[in-house]
């Protein structure tokens, strides 16, 4: 409001109260645009026009409320029923009636509007299930995994009526779920999928198919004539014919699928699939692989990671095979060896390449690949060489020279030999970087996240007489340092050790302005020194700082200070963590969802009760070996915070 002062002929001075206009709905709601999703529900409790700006559609996409199901659930379920749409996880589910209560609130306030909906850790019953389905008329995504309640019997979906009714309700449906289900028969599958003739996503992770065949009869185990006790290869095949128009993507991970099998299922005419999924499938072999990447060409992802008999034929086969590419998973494909990588790194489409715990892997073809003149190469927005064991530094550094302008994410988790100097080559070419894990690189230390040269080192360049340039020791002013021009070659290639020891220049970490997910956990070497200094992300959403003995409370404090947007913070085994840290973080920690404090000794009850003041965000909590908390304190804050899940194991007071 605006008042304006004037004198009267009494000579008093009035106010004119004069109302400022609102701003225009449109104004208010490019304002929240720059909002967290956490900040807007809150401001969206200010007044009726900022709560009609927080439902505009745009903020309503792709929005999943996840709870346990309690008496307390059937309220906020009556309340999503003012949204246009939504997707819930509602676990702990069983047969009993506030358990049905609760789904047929779902059913009767959310009906139209629920688009994805998963049940885990449940054992609800069928009637009770039977019942909802037919109300969720816009139902995209059904997640059923591990729910073998329903399928125990064989008797779900058995009557006709039951089967229109959900047929009606669920023929919009895209993906469907139906992962680790121990008794899913033929019969119940073929109830179900008829059910939902326009899938595109099918998951059968973890389910026991029978893909064997028999000896005596020629055809699958559980295929033979009146046999219905396991889902078979016939029915998988005649699924795959029937919805051959729409179905792209398959999840048969963890299941006993052989090469002949994965033959017959990618070999169905009309069949075109761009994602695949085999996740530890240890019977596939090489011309498994080639099998597959010969019928379908036109993968777009691909996982094939712990299955363990594939090698290097796998890998070349899917480098020259699979032209349009984008992401591939080899993990802990232990017999893959860098032979290979030079073509699969020339896949130009490529953008996301998972190489974690493949034991032979050294980046050298990797290198050769992508520093090729004149040839095509893989633009790689990730990058996972988590436990690759004989990566250094010089592949490091080759790698962030190569991938500075595209790559998002970096994974080098208990890569035990790189050092401080990939830390300073990371921070110099690799500024685009979101995600950053360098967990159990226990070699990296506070020099290397500094950008600087340890002080004996540097006393020992200069009695070798090396007059390069070098950082100062004095840095009042923590920016981030500005790395000089470098004297690298015209063309990248693989430096050698002594090559890179010698450049001593490089760049605070400080430099990766955008970066939304930090590891550090496991480094030793780590101190408050360079946590304090370089740790200063106003995006970073997650960080790990787990087993860091030299973390005290200040390193705390000033993350909690100069990262306000933190939503996981793993402070787990840092002992020198305590009541008075936690006292001077939490105020900053507002939107703090998941805490981890375990081990951290000198964690009492004074620090449950601030975070059950502070931080009203809070979703887990893991204070286990917290030897000086008490049961009381716990129960106590479980009872403010019922959705609030703690984990206070081993704790010497709540055993």
């Amino acid at each position: 409001m605006i008042r304006s002062p004037h004198s009267t002929g009494a000579g008093e001075m009035e106010e004119d109260i004069k109302e400022t206009p609102e701003l225009p709905l449109e104004i208010i709601v490019y304002i929240m645009s720059f909002l967290h999703a956490s900040d807007r529900k809150e401001a969206s409790a200010v007044c009726r026009s900022w709560y009609v700006a927080s439902q505009d559609p745009r903020f309503q996409k792709n929005i999943t409320f996840c709870f346990p199901a309690s008496a307390s659930s059937v309220d906020l379920i009556r309340g999503l029923g003012r949204m246009s749409h939504c997707n819930l996880i509602i676990s702990q589910l069983d047969g009993f009636s506030m358990s049905r209560s609760l789904l047929l609130e779902v059913g009767l306030c959310l009906g139209s509007k629920l688009e994805s909906l998963a049940l885990p850790g449940s054992s609800i019953t069928e009637a009770s299930l039977l019942a909802l389905l037919p109300r969720l008329t816009s139902l995209r995504r059904l997640d059923l995994r591990g729910l073998d309640s329903l399928f125990m019997s064989g008797a779900f979906l058995s009557r006709q009526e039951q089967r229109d009714q959900v047929r009606l309700a669920l023929c919009g449906l895209e993906e469907l779920d139906l992962s680790d289900l121990r008794y899913l028969s033929d019969l119940t599958f073929n109830r179900l999928t008829g059910c939902t003739p326009h899938l595109r996503r099918l998951s059968l992770a973890g389910c026991h198919i029978a893909f064997e065949f028999d000896p005596y009869r020629g055809c699958p185990v559980g295929a033979v004539e009146h046999s219905s006790a396991l889902l078979s290869l016939r029915n998988l095949q005649r699924l795959l014919t029937e919805q051959k128009f729409t179905l792209v993507a398959l999840d048969l991970s963890r299941t006993s699928i052989t090469p002949a099998s994965l033959r017959t299922i990618v070999q169905v005419q009309g069949l075109v699939l761009e994602e695949l999924c085999f996740h530890g499938c240890k019977e596939l072999t090489d011309y498994a692989v080639e099998i597959m990447v010969k019928h379908q060409p036109n993968l777009q992802r691909l996982d094939i990671s712990a299955c363990t008999e594939l090698t290097d034929r796998a890998v070349e086969a899917v480098a020259l095979g699979l032209k349009t590419l984008t992401h591939l998973s080899l993990s802990r494909d232990w017999r893959i060896t860098e032979k290979g990588l030079t073509d699969l790194l020339s896949v130009s489409s490529l953008r996301s390449l998972d190489l974690s715990e493949c034991l032979h892997i050294n980046g050298t073809e990797m290198v050769k690949g992508l520093a090729r003149s004149g040839a095509a190469r893989a633009r790689l927005e990730a990058l996972s060489l988590k436990r690759c064991t004989y990566i250094r530094d010089s592949a490091v550094f080759s790698l962030a020279q190569l991938l500075g302008s595209t790559l998002r994410e970096l994974d080098l988790t208990s890569c035990v030999n790189v050092t401080d100097l990939s830390s300073r080559s990371i921070a110099t070419y690799l500024q685009r970087l979101v995600v950053l894990r360098l967990g159990w690189c226990k070699e990296i230390t506070d020099w290397g996240l500094l950008g600087m040269e340890e002080t004996r080192k540097c006393e020992a360049d200069k009695e070798m007489g090396d007059k390069g340039p070098r950082f100062t020791r004095t840095f009042g002013n923590m920016g981030f340092f500005t790395p000089p021009r470098l004297p690298f070659d015209e063309r990248p290639r693989l430096v050698t050790h002594d090559e890179l020891f010698k450049r001593e220049t490089g760049t605070s970490l400080l430099a990766l302005r955008r970066l939304q997910e930090l590891d550090l956990s496991g480094c030793p070497k780590l101190t408050d020194s360079s946590i304090t200094q370089v740790v200063r992300y106003p995006d970073l959403r997650y960080l790990s700082l787990s087993t860091l003995p030299e973390i005290t409370d200040t390193g705390l404090v000033s993350v909690a200070r100069h990262c306000r947007s933190l939503t996981s913070l793993t402070c787990s085994h840092c002992p020198g963590i305590s009541d008075h840290g936690v006292a001077q973080a939490t105020p900053y920690l507002h939107r703090l969802q998941h805490l981890c404090l375990s081990g951290c000794g000198d964690i009492t009850d004074k620090s449950l009760l601030l975070l059950g003041q502070q931080c009203k965000r809070l979703r887990t909590l893991d204070i286990s070996r917290c030897q000086k908390v008490s049961a009381k304190t716990v129960d106590l804050l479980q009872l403010q915070r019922p959705f609030l899940e703690i984990s206070a194991a081993n704790c010497l007071h709540c055993e």
